[in-house]
């Protein structure tokens, strides 16, 4: 059964569970969206965002050192209890999420994380190369836009695309294991040091 793209995004828009969920329920389904939904919903694959305002305040702090000792991370990962903080599927996502950070160097958790301040350096600084490069007025404003959501996306932890799969962000694969494990999960913060870099 062919499945197409379509498909598998209106049923992401509808469950809210992971792009490979969303295609295997839906080839099971032989295409039908109601039954595959069902599927999803049989398997507590839905809505990961029923569950985000449950607190979490168990969890596991990972440490992760890279290149021989020239890079290390420290980071928090939380969720609901004790008993899935213990388990094997949260471990090795908080894991995943310290290697994400030490390839990627992200400076915030999420958007919300960005200071203020930062935001508009960022757009003072896209404003005056579109000028510079003589773009015209009516698109300029767009263009900010554009570049501020890039730099947002290079430096926001849960917006980078994944290190093992560029075609699903970190919020993703977050959202995946919050369905799978059937607890609430958030990455509270992280550190990223390197060897001889300048202090702040």
């Amino acid at each position: 059964m062919n499945v197409t793209a379509d498909q598998v995004k209106a049923l992401r828009d509808e469950t809210g569970a992971g792009v490979l969920e969303c295609r295997n329920a839906l080839v099971e389904a032989e295409g039908d969206m109601a039954r595959a939904a069902n599927l999803l919903q049989e398997r507590g694959l839905v809505k990961a965002e029923n569950r985000a305002g449950r607190e979490t305040s168990a969890g596991v702090l990972d440490l992760y050192s890279h290149g021989d000792g020239r890079v290390g991370v420290m980071i928090e990962v939380n969720c609901e209890t004790d008993f899935v903080a213990r388990t094997d599927k949260f471990r090795s996502f908080a894991h995943e999420m310290a290697l994400q950070v030490a390839a990627t160097s992200p400076g915030w958790v999420s958007a919300d994380d960005v200071p203020e301040d930062v935001l508009e350096d960022e757009r003072a600084r896209a404003r005056k190369e579109a000028v510079d490069e003589g773009k015209p007025e009516q698109v300029i404003e767009r263009i900010v836009e554009g570049r501020l959501g890039k730099f947002l996306e290079e430096n926001c932890l849960l917006l980078q695309p994944y290190i093992r799969d560029d075609e699903r962000t970190v919020d993703e694969i977050l959202k995946e294991t919050i369905a799978s494990t059937g607890e609430n999960i958030t990455i509270r913060r992280f550190s990223r040091w390197s060897v001889g870099e300048k202090l702040a």
